[in-house]
């Protein structure tokens, strides 16, 4: 991209009262932004508002310094060395004109005029962005609040989907998007690895690229621009707007061919997405948790309201029709919930490994998948208040056990 043609879409972009739909309805008028501001003011009549048009010959303030930034962002070198499977990532600007822009996103009402993009040059170069099938990848999203349950459950979704050559897409955010990226790096490059295979995973953000939000994720942004790749419509300098984040959900949406909500409270900005990718006429799954957590509830209204009940990594497969590799296990998460009987309960604990089940397999049949607090599990398991401590330390140390806020403890179902 040469610098004038920059400084045209960021002055487009930038042009107050000018939206989405104007800039669009413009470019189909007059081609490229370049060509839309050498309109006379009647021509640019005839498409846009009287205040449109006026704000459209008149250069926007700030614009000088936005295209100073953004040249300097997209030129600057890579500040690490990499492997070809860790590489240092590159900064990349594409256009809703250009050859490159993801089709996924076309299908939407307001597509971005402008995606900032960096990530692994493989992902990126070329017509990487419109090389993205949008049936290779599934969005992964869920509270920012989730229980320890559904980290686990997201982490290890987010690996297996991975695993069987799918890209995961979220958005960054504390909870179940952290958890969902960080299950796809652990996966790694997957299946027919190379430069025609998707990224591991996609952020969306509602930031621009030169910050990352929320800050203690910056390690895990970092780590993503070099396996995969991080995405903004928003410009450099756009800080943490609460209105941003509703609206990128729109993204994460478009670019996946099914949304898969881990854990979702009713008021709740995965329940935006799921309605987005539902209207999109993408699949919409969720996960079923207890009935007694609020993080759930979210996700039992998306059931009822049609959703698919998903258990495993399997599950989602099967219903987007991909198969899954022989070296991929079925299960990426277990969405057990619920009091079990004790027969439930001796086959759940076949596959514990660093505990000693015949000491505690008693206890961990009176936790079942529910929270539960100290006075409940001395109820159940007649045992006194300091041994059931002790043994629930062991089992927190082991990870088979959560320690939740308000004293409550929660078995931990594992994949």
């Amino acid at each position: 991209m040469q610098r004038d043609e920059l400084s045209a879409w960021l002055r487009l972009t930038l042009t107050p009262g000018v939206g989405p739909g104007t800039a669009r309805r413009l470019l189909a008028a007059f081609g490229l932004p370049q060509q839309i501001f050498r309109q006379p003011e009647d021509a640019l009549a005839a498409h846009a508002t009287p205040s449109q048009v006026k704000a459209l010959c008149a250069v926007p303030g700030g614009l000088a310094a936005l295209e100073e930034a953004t040249w300097q962002w997209l030129h600057a070198a890579a500040p690490e060395e990499g492997t070809p499977e860790n590489e240092p990532p590159v900064r990349r600007i594409v256009t809703l004109g250009d050859a490159a822009y993801p089709p996924a996103l076309l299908t939407i009402e307001d597509p971005p005029l402008l995606l900032y993009l960096t990530g692994a040059a493989r992902w990126l170069d070329g017509d990487g962005p419109s090389h993205w099938p949008m049936e290779r990848c599934v969005a992964i999203v869920g509270s920012r609040n989730p229980t320890a349950q559904g980290a686990e459950n997201a982490r290890q979704f987010g690996r297996a989907l991975r695993g069987a050559g799918l890209c995961i897409v979220s958005g960054l955010a504390l909870g179940i998007d952290a958890a969902a990226h960080e299950g796809a790096l652990e996966a790694g490059p997957g299946p027919g690895s190379g430069a025609a295979t998707l990224p591991c995973t996609i952020a969306v953000v509602g930031t621009g690229l030169d910050r990352v939000y929320p800050a203690r994720h910056r390690t895990l942004a970092h780590r993503i621009a070099r396996q995969g790749v991080v995405v903004s419509e928003y410009p450099l300098g756009t800080p943490p707007l609460a209105g941003n984040f509703p609206r990128r959900n729109r993204l994460i949406a478009a670019l996946s061919q099914g949304t898969l909500v881990v854990e979702a409270a009713l008021a709740s900005g995965s329940l935006v997405t799921a309605r987005m990718a539902s209207e999109q006429g993408r699949e919409v799954f969720a996960i079923p948790g207890s009935i007694h957590a609020p993080q759930s509830r979210g996700c039992h209204a998306l059931i009822r309201q049609g959703a698919k009940l998903v258990e495993s990594a399997q599950d989602v497969l099967e219903e987007l029709r991909l198969p899954a590799p022989a070296a991929v296990p079925a299960t990426g998460g277990q969405a057990m919930h619920g009091e079990e009987d004790a027969q439930d309960a001796s086959e759940g604990d076949a596959g514990l490994d660093a505990v000693d089940t015949g000491r505690h397999a008693a206890l961990l049949s009176a936790l079942g998948f529910d929270p539960v607090g100290l006075d409940a599990l001395v109820a159940r398991t007649g045992l006194d208040a300091s041994r059931l401590q002790v043994a629930l330390l062991e089992l927190e140390l082991d990870g088979h056990v959560a320690r939740l806020p308000g004293g409550l403890f929660q078995r931990m179902a594992r994949g």
